[in-house]
């Protein structure tokens, strides 16, 4: 019942939906079922789905994903979501929902009372208020909190210090403020924290900068931090990416002497700094531009200008190969050097634990992950041009090569595509949550004129010519056939017309086949007309003979 009232309030529902009304019967599109009960609702990537989410949706007691993100949704999150008490996946992304997050009172439901959650994805949204206090407690598994890109206030809660379990934390392009809380020690297994685009208090850098044994990913820019950084930063064991760019950090740059050696970016373009002391075992991205030691000292290093190059990302290897090229639409496979149709789509990962992306073992175990898992042959997963997007989203193209031949089959595409698409393949652990996009697949009967071998065309070709030959020779036999027929019905028809040149005009009626005479010729031939010739008399006059037999061949003419 609460999913077939959603037909009621939303607007481009699958088509499917329309087919039945039973959801787990004959399926309906994004909905699975288990002993006929709701247990998954993914509906992403729908953008002409809209309308409000339903309270009704809380009915949904054995619902454990439920994925709207990346609709039209609009209107509030209604607090009967916290009724569901087995849901662990809760992705309300990119919409264009509105008004706070709700909270459990004496008489209503929240979203605090999901204690089985551990994806909180709000992201890209436009929910307002502050981030209520009751929303965290310590009893919660959640691992990914993403609430950037809306319009939230208020202070950071320190209860989120609670949930120990957290590993991506993002409120970065909010309107935040106060005073970040000090408690943030305590997320012991955080890998990426994002608090940029805010309004915090000026602080200094905080202790906890250098206290998260996890932390892989920090970044805070655009705010509001002063004075020195803790060189310790640095040497945090785990630390990959260091971004406080468009702060006001001022003093000396001491990055100190146990520099990680997973250390690829610091990014401190536009503070205060005034003075560097820098190791030289540190080889990777350093940025200091507009920053007052670039004005001195390090004016004519790479560190002060745009100069530094990253470097390369990583892409599956095709050397082996050769210099093959293939046909428009094909792709070389890294596993046979084979040319074919691979499946192919985009990958996005929201929470990555690492920032590096030219580490080989970390991308090859991505590929063993997934020809492993989806059953393929081991070397036919291609990665191309991974990045880090404007949603700070690793994002990478993906390719998949059948095992022979040039196609899958439409077997093999569903069952590749259900898994990529509804999050069943789960990656290695260091890529955590993704989407995946895919392109439409190329099947043989797709592609105009891909189903006909050359031999086939030669024989369509050799019989469309005598095709058309027989045509050509049906079209003379019928023409010679309608000569035969008018000839043989004017012999039968003594008069053919009632004029000569064929119009019929009210003139005497033309013999057929006769000799045509003037009638000077008569006049001659019967001795003007004398009656000494006449044979006798009819119903068109008198008939002559003899005199003009030479000329009219024993048959008398009208005088």
């Amino acid at each position: 019942a609460a999913l077939r009232s959603l037909k009621d309030i939303w607007e481009n529902t699958p088509p499917s939906w329309d087919k039945s009304d039973d959801p787990c019967g004959a399926p309906w599109e994004g909905v699975t079922c288990n002993k006929s009960r709701v247990t998954s609702l993914d509906l992403s990537f729908n953008k002409g789905l809209m309308g409000p989410i339903s309270p009704e949706l809380g009915d949904l007691s054995q619902l454990n994903i439920l994925a709207l993100n990346s609709n039209n949704f609009t209107g509030k999150i209604p607090s009967s979501l916290g009724k569901l008490s087995k849901l662990y996946w809760l992705d309300l992304a990119d919409n264009q929902l509105t008004g706070p997050i709700p909270v459990s009172t004496s008489t209503t439901p929240g979203l605090d009372l999901l204690l089985k959650a551990k994806h909180f994805h709000f992201n890209k949204n436009q929910l307002s208020g502050s981030i209520p206090p009751k929303l965290f407690n310590s009893d919660m598994k959640l691992i990914h909190i993403l609430f950037d890109k809306n319009d939230l206030s208020g202070s950071i809660p320190s209860t989120i210090g609670l949930v120990q379990t957290v590993e991506v934390l993002r409120l970065d392009r909010n309107f935040l403020t106060g005073e970040v809380p000090s408690n943030l020690n305590n997320l012991s297994n955080i890998n990426e924290l994002d608090l940029s685009n805010n309004n915090f208090d000026p602080s200094e850098a905080p202790s906890w900068f250098t206290t998260l044994p996890s932390l892989t990913t920090l970044i805070m820019e655009f705010g509001s931090l002063e004075g020195p950084l803790p060189s310790k930063l640095f040497s945090n064991a785990q630390i990959q990416q260091v971004k406080l760019r468009n702060n006001a950090l001022n003093d000396t740059l001491d990055m100190g002497d146990n520099i990680c050696p997973q250390l690829q970016l610091v990014d401190l373009q536009n503070n205060h700094i005034s003075s560097a002391t820098l190791n030289s075992e540190y080889k990777n991205t350093l940025l200091l531009i507009g920053n007052p030691v670039c004005n001195d000292a390090l004016s004519t290093t790479n560190y002060c200008n745009l100069q530094q190059q990253p470097k390369q990302p990583y892409s599956t290897s095709l050397a082996n190969c050769g210099a093959i090229s293939c046909p428009s639409e094909q792709k070389l496979s890294p596993q046979s050097c084979e040319c074919a149709y691979p499946y192919q789509g985009t990958f996005y990962f929201r929470g990555p634990l690492f920032r590096g992306l030219s580490n080989i073992s970390t991308f090859h175990s991505l590929e063993m992950s997934l020809w492993v898992k989806l059953g393929l042959t081991p070397g036919s997963v291609s990665l191309q041009n991974p990045f880090f997007n404007g949603d700070d989203y690793l994002q990478m193209q993906l390719a998949l090569f059948p095992p022979t031949g040039l196609y899958f089959n439409r077997l093999e595409v569903q069952r590749i595509g259900f898994s990529l698409s509804n999050q069943t393949y789960k990656p290695p652990h260091e890529f955590g949550p993704y989407y995946f996009i895919a392109i439409p697949y190329a099947f043989p009967d797709s592609r105009k004129g891909s189903t006909f071998s050359k031999g086939e065309i030669i024989g369509i070709a050799a019989g469309s010519t005598i095709l058309l030959v027989c045509l050509i020779g049906l079209v003379v036999y019928a023409i010679l056939q309608k000569k035969r027929a008018e000839k043989a019905i004017g012999i039968s028809r003594p008069f053919a017309s009632w004029a000569p040149s064929g119009k019929d005009s009210g003139g005497a009626p033309q013999l057929k086949g006769a000799r045509w005479f003037s009638y000077d010729e008569l006049k001659k031939c019967s001795n003007n007309f004398s009656g000494s010739n006449e044979l006798g008399s009819g119903g068109y006059g008198k008939y002559l003979t003899d005199a003009c037999e030479s000329y009219l061949n024993s048959i008398g003419m009208d005088l």
